[in-house]
């Protein structure tokens, strides 16, 4: 085994007893919805159209497991969280259990739903592509710039201090306008900018049988592009030194130099690494049909509608998953475009 899963299992155990159980889960992801209102060209989610949503009443059994695992931040993610008709219901159960929970939306719904976000949220992460018609084409619906933008406004008109946050896909169309992005990004007086490169081998996002090769090559780089990408992010990283200083840019040099790495690797210039991660073992993924996933990109472990969250969580196939997972070497870590990397503390969440 490499020193690298030798270190990951060094923090899994930190979190599990000796038989692999999870008995402390820091980040819950809930997808309420399973359909989004954008066509985005790296994403197939909006190609779905039998519905699924989770209701109060089906989230509500499993408190006690929130509880018992110490969960302390909910992300409502998608699919769109804002297409589900009462999400304020489904925000309420972990708020009023003291968790912190963040709403990771597209931004199209935002004006309309901004006083129920306001109220409802402790803060907001919100999809910038790029500079106007950069995220435009991107997101594939007119004016989708124009109203993230007026959302963005709506939301601090209600609350003036709620943080919002952006986050930046890498990919063929933006790759050479990051800084542009990051520009815009401070023009919407988001609080902060993340970037991660685009998923083009998982099933996530609604791709069950991956992406042919002329799909992926619309959102890929080519061996030109990926040099442009190097100096783009050089330059990136050279005149916004105080961003990064300041936390404006989330990452790192580091980990703004990986996406490079990342867009290398798929064109074979690299060897594949996967980044520090310990998700499988800190966090846990609700889909819309009750599946529980480790991370985005693994397959599921189970189903809430079988059991307890907690139980599920420590069921004999999602022990066994966590117990043979070396992250350095299997190939979906490998191609992973995020990572979760963090001690069970409320230190650790409350940086994120």
């Amino acid at each position: 085994m490499s020193a690298h899963a030798d270190a990951q299992n060094m923090i899994a155990a930190r979190l599990l007893d000796g038989r692999d159980r999870v008995m402390s889960l820091p980040v819950l992801v809930i997808m309420p919805h399973n359909r989004c209102n954008c066509r985005c060209m790296m994403c197939d989610i909006w190609k779905i159209r039998q519905v699924r949503e989770l209701t109060a009443e089906d989230l509500t059994p499993h408190l006690n497991s929130v509880r018992e695992l110490g969960v302390k931040w909910v992300i409502f993610s998608g699919g769109e969280p804002l297409l589900h008709p009462h999400l304020s219901e489904l925000s309420s159960l972990f708020r009023n259990e003291g968790i912190r929970v963040t709403l990771l939306t597209a931004g199209l719904l935002l004006e309309r739903r901004a006083e129920m976000i306001a109220k409802n949220f402790d803060d907001v992460i919100v999809s910038l592509d790029g500079p106007i018609e950069i995220h435009n084409r991107i997101r594939a619906v007119p004016g989708a710039f124009q109203r993230l933008v007026r959302g963005i406004g709506a939301l601090r008109r209600w609350r003036a201090e709620i943080p919002v946050r952006g986050r930046c896909t890498v990919q063929k169309e933006n790759f050479c306008r990051l800084r542009d992005t990051v520009r815009a990004g401070h023009l919407m007086a988001l609080n902060s900018i993340s970037f991660l490169a685009a998923d083009l081998f998982s099933a996530a996002f609604n791709r069950t049988q991956g992406w042919p090769e002329e799909r992926r090559s619309k959102v890929a780089l080519n061996c030109r592009e990926v040099e442009q990408l190097a100096d783009e992010m050089e330059a990136l990283i050279r005149d916004n030194q105080k961003d990064i200083e300041d936390g404006f840019i989330v990452e790192s040099p580091c980990k703004l130099r990986r996406i490079v790495l990342h867009f290398r690797a798929q064109l074979g210039q690299c060897p594949p690494a996967s980044p520090p991660c310990n998700a499988p073992w800190v966090s846990a993924v609700i889909d819309a049909d009750g599946s529980l996933l480790p991370c985005f990109f693994h397959q599921s472990i189970g189903n809430i509608y079988s059991g307890s969250l907690k139980d599920v969580l420590n069921s004999e196939r999602a022990i066994n998953f966590r117990r043979h997972l070396d992250i350095s070497a299997n190939p979906i870590c490998q191609r992973c475009v995020c990572s979760l990397h963090l001690a069970s503390s409320r230190t650790d969440i409350d940086r994120l």
